[in-house]
């Protein structure tokens, strides 16, 4: 394992609950034969991430019972139905004091998101100063990777739904691009139209 492998950690958000989808939580949907949060998981891991935390909050109990999560760091978000900046905020918490350098940030809810792109931007990782996100067509998306020095900055502006969208428009100038519209499809699984998308 490289020194940079290890330095980059998974960071998984998965708290939400569905509220589009009858409240049913997100986590526990299923896709190809297991839960969308282990498929979600195991992209990481495939796309080189050894460690991995992991954010709950819809279900907590449910997703520890049910999902195969060995290995992986579980956080709860007790905060989890005020919104995804709750969670990013959990989530980038619980990994100060690790030594992990950078956090890649993925959504369970976009399993159109392979390997091959989380991949190419945890690749884009450079130094704890690093920004880097996916783009589609050159449209900023997910997985986002964000060096540990923009940590405590983007916990003060994680708000509501929005994560880390405010921080990284104020730093615009600074987040690398890394195109992934050839390998991967950035849909969401929020609504029942959008669950077509699982199989």
């Amino acid at each position: 394992m490289t020194d940079n492998e290890d330095q980059v950690a998974g960071l998984l958000l998965a708290a939400g609950g569905g509220r589009r989808l009858g409240g049913r939580p997100k986590a526990l949907l299923e896709h190809r034969g297991r839960l969308l949060v282990e498929h979600a998981v195991a992209t990481l891991r495939a796309a080189g991430c050894s460690r991995v935390h992991v954010v709950l909050g819809a279900r907590a109990d449910a997703v520890r019972r049910r999902a195969a999560l060995d290995g992986c760091v579980l956080v709860d978000n007790p905060a989890w139905e005020r919104g995804m900046g709750t969670s990013l905020r959990a989530g980038l918490a619980s990994l100060a004091g690790t030594g992990a350098r950078a956090a890649l940030v993925s959504l369970v809810d976009q399993p159109g998101i392979g390997p091959e792109a989380v991949a190419r931007v945890r690749a884009a990782y450079r130094d704890e100063a690093s920004l880097v996100s996916a783009a589609y067509a050159g449209t900023r998306g997910h997985p986002v990777l964000f060096g540990a020095a923009h940590w405590e900055g983007i916990a003060a502006t994680a708000t509501g739904d929005r994560g880390a969208r405010a921080y990284l428009k104020e730093h615009e100038e600074s987040v690398a691009l890394v195109e992934c519209g050839d390998v991967a499809q950035p849909y969401d699984i929020d609504t029942e139209e959008d669950l077509v998308h699982l199989e």
